[in-house]
């Protein structure tokens, strides 16, 4: 092991050194200091009112102020996009301004603005209406004149207008020209004019039949354009209608139905001069309208374009002042109700960055106290942080979504940086399918900047997140696609090939069992190696923490178990490979197990084969027992002897009562369970066991994978391109080419791509990294302001 402690350390294998701090901020520098320190983003605080509800806390009014301030933005953006103004999305600079200008600021453009909604509003309802009432003009003055060519006796003459008496007192002048209730003849027809929805015509006009037993005559037309509903503001088709009747609670109940049906109702007269007036009157009403609702909205218009042109500054400036609140929120006042306190994390190469900060923030405060930094000792586990560039982000994430690393504990993502795309490559390993993902990594990160400026959609953002991960297994892809002379098959040559696979295998009759030996061979190698590797990375771990039982009791027989058996398979590969032999190493393996001291026969492939699997199988035998029981028993002696001599003082001593202190040593002596330990160990000896035959099994999945790929791309270029090439006609070539194109984009670029990326995140999280990787840490979360332009409250 004297190699390992010359090894140099590894910085990135580790997370960053973490020390918990306490900061003492007096009142007038607490707000300036922790937006500093937000500018920074190297602090994470501990909130230390949690027993407070959010209503208890110190900055209450300042964050409901804040909340408040966020709602009219929203209203404003809402605005916005419903009238279709564009707005900058980085404006120009402006003369700072503080929260009380920009609250009031806000105040006076929300009133403005609600102020135009609601004339606008109304000068809608109005237009609607007139409009409206001119289609009732034009077509029940059809349907009246009609009717009088067809009316025989002159006591059916109508003679009576009945209209809404709840329209807008704006259209009163419309009826000023002697439109009157009553009647020339108490038996004389009457009628009601309106309009309604086309949908509820019929439904309207069997409620009117049925109410009036029949007694009335009901005619419609089309409106001929469509309407704005006055309540809903969508266009709707509508129908304008005349119901004749007679009687007044007739009248009375045709007018509660067309209520019920939102039906409007309006007076057309009966004479065509007076309809004529009241078509001109409206028609030069509805002109003077939409002059004025064209002003209004140009008005409003550049109204929000002013908004629009500071809202992205002024949202960023009202989440960074609430951020900032809620970070105070988070501290608590000293006994003499004059300092803030604060406590949280932060890393160790960031002290004095903080505490520049801190003394910056005293400065410009003009406070005559200064700010109190000083390092805390803790029982809590520090939270884990990596520093990582836009190249390591993606596979940290991978690493990150399967469990955050403990505090210190060995990173896997700094070897997935290599391994994860190796292992998808080995999957998908084509050349000319790799060429195809790299030039689509290539778009991605030529158009970096870009990309990263706009919305995206799911799949989109997905895949640029990950596009230095798309981009090296591409490259992996091509490499493993010319070492396996995959769709280079047409190279003949005589002499053995000087890189990769000998093409000349392509196209014989032996081509597929040499592939399928070879690649499952090569799987359980890969399986092996990597699997050695995170048993590595867990003595390396147990040698960092200083645990001397988890290098004795679980690295060491771990690593017999592991290769007395695997890695024994893996030397008789490269024996075989090496030598040409002929043995079968099924045979080899099974019999290893049932008949230890059997003869070999041919199967033999170097001298002393047999005592070594006899004595490898005796290694692993007494493995599993080394694994098992002393780690549990040497766990309960050390923690007796450790507390033993507590115990004693405790039986001595009749003034103090030990378990009334919940940190007492009495306290942790009984919190251990030698039970609970013991069983956790047997699970985890158990679960290495089997796992040491069912993960290397599971690594022929890159076999499997890569046989499927290779066989899915020569059925779909002999069986779809080459057999329409054969043809003549130009078509069938042409659709040939098509499917091909779509098949190969489809389903070998997108759908095999998945299943190799999922493959290989599943041989990391369970084959890799359950050899040594606990995942059951915290992230580092500091308080940031540079993570507030994509969060959304």
């Amino acid at each position: 092991m004297g190699v390992f402690d010359r090894l140099p350390p590894m910085d990135h294998l580790r997370s960053e050194k973490m020390c918990f701090v306490q900061l003492i901020m007096p009142a007038e520098s607490a707000r300036l200091a922790v937006t500093y320190l937000g500018e920074l983003g190297l602090v994470q605080f501990k909130d230390l009112n949690e027993d407070k509800s959010p209503f208890q806390r110190i900055f209450v009014n300042q964050v409901k102020r804040c909340a408040e301030m966020t709602r009219k933005l929203r209203f404003f953006s809402d605005q916005i996009n419903k009238a279709g103004v564009k707005s900058s999305v980085r404006p120009a600079l402006q003369p700072d301004i503080d929260l009380e200008e920009l609250e009031a600021k806000l105040g006076e453009h929300e009133h403005d603005l609600l102020e135009m909604n609601t004339n606008s509003e109304k000068l809608l309802q109005t237009y609607n209406e007139l409009l409206e009432f001119k289609l009732v003009l034009s077509k029940a003055g059809g349907i009246l004149a009609s009717s009088h060519n067809h009316a025989t006796p002159p006591e059916r003459e109508l003679d009576e207008h009945i209209y809404n008496k709840e329209m807008d007192d704006g259209n009163a002048y419309l009826l000023e020209e002697g439109v009157h209730l009553g009647t020339t003849d108490n038996s004389g027809v009457k009628f009601v004019s309106g309009i309604i929805l086309k949908s509820k015509a019929l439904a309207f006009e069997r409620m009117l039949f049925r109410a009036t037993r029949g007694n009335m005559f009901f005619n419609q037309a089309p409106a001929g354009e469509p309407v704005t509903d006055p309540i809903s503001g969508e266009e709707v088709e509508k129908t304008v209608f005349v119901v004749f009747f007679s009687g007044d609670q007739a009248k009375a109940k045709i007018l509660k139905i067309c209520n019920s049906f939102g039906a409007s109702c309006y007076p057309v007269p009966e004479e065509m001069v007076k309809q004529r007036q009241f078509f001109r009157e409206v028609s030069a009403r509805l002109s003077d309208l939409e002059v004025t609702l064209d002003a209004g909205i140009q008005h409003r218009n550049k109204a929000l374009e002013s908004v629009g042109s500071q809202l992205w500054r002024w949202t960023i400036m009202v989440k960074k002042e609430k951020a900032v609140y809620d970070t105070l929120n988070m501290l608590n006042f000293d006994v003499t109700k004059k300092c803030l306190v604060g406590e949280g994390w932060c890393p160790i190469f960031a002290i004095s960055q903080i505490k520049d900060v801190l003394q910056r923030a005293t400065l410009h405060s003009n406070s005559q106290v200064g700010i109190i930094f000083h390092e805390m000792d803790t029982i809590d586990s520090p939270p884990t942080y990596f520093r990582t560039d836009k190249f390591t982000n993606a596979f940290q994430e991978i690493v990150d979504a399967y469990g955050i690393a403990r505090y210190e504990e060995a990173n896997p993502a700094v070897y997935s940086v290599i391994t994860f795309p190796f292992l998808f490559a080995v999957m998908f390993g084509d050349w000319g399918h790799g060429i195809c993902l790299l030039l689509g990594a290539f778009v991605l990160i030529l158009r970096e900047k870009k990309l990263s400026s706009q919305k995206l959609g799911s799949f989109m953002e997905m895949a640029f997140g990950g596009r230095y991960v798309i981009l090296l297994m591409a490259l992996f892809s091509i490499y493993c696609g010319l070492i396996d002379a995959h769709t280079a098959g047409l190279i003949k040559v005589r002499d053995p090939y000087p890189f990769g696979v000998d093409p000349s295998w392509r196209g014989s009759r032996s081509e597929l069992p040499f592939l399928n030996s070879l690649k499952m061979k090569m799987s359980i190698l890969m399986g092996v190696s990597q699997m050695n590797l995170g048993i590595v990375l867990s003595y390396f771990d147990a040698k960092f923490h200083g645990n001397a039982l988890d290098i004795r009791y679980q690295f060491i027989p771990q690593m017999i178990f592991l290769n007395s058996l695997f890695g024994y398979l893996a030397l008789l590969i490269l024996i075989k490979w090496c030598s040409g032999s002929k043995a079968d190493l099924y045979h080899v393996m099974i019999y290893m197990f049932l008949d230890p001291a059997g003869d070999l026969g041919e199967n033999q492939l170097f001298w002393g084969q047999k005592e070594l699997q006899i004595l490898l199988l005796l290694m692993a035998i007494v493995a599993v027992p080394w694994m098992l029981f002393p780690k549990p028993f040497i766990l309960r002696k050390l923690h007796k002897e450790r507390f033993q001599g507590h115990t004693y003082r405790f039986l001595g001593t009749s003034e103090m009562d030990p378990d009334s202190e919940p940190d007492s040593a009495r306290s942790r002596h009984d919190n251990f369970n030698f039970t609970e330990v013991f069983v956790h160990q047997m699970i985890h000896s158990i679960e290495f066991v089997l796992g040491a035959v069912s993960n290397t099994a599971s690594y022929l999945r890159l076999w499997a994978l890569s046989l499927a790929h290779s066989e899915l791309s020569t059925v779909f270029y002999e069986k779809l391109l080459l057999l329409a090439w054969g043809y003549d006609s130009l078509v069938v070539k042409l659709v040939g080419f098509i499917v091909f194109a779509f098949a190969t984009a489809f389903i070998l670029l997108m759908m095999e791509s998945l299943s190799a990326f999922l493959h290989a995140l599943r041989l990391h999280w369970v084959e890799f990294m359950s050899k040594f990787y606990h995942g059951d840490g915290y992230k580092f979360k500091p308080f940031s302001f540079a993570l507030l332009a994509d969060d959304e409250d």
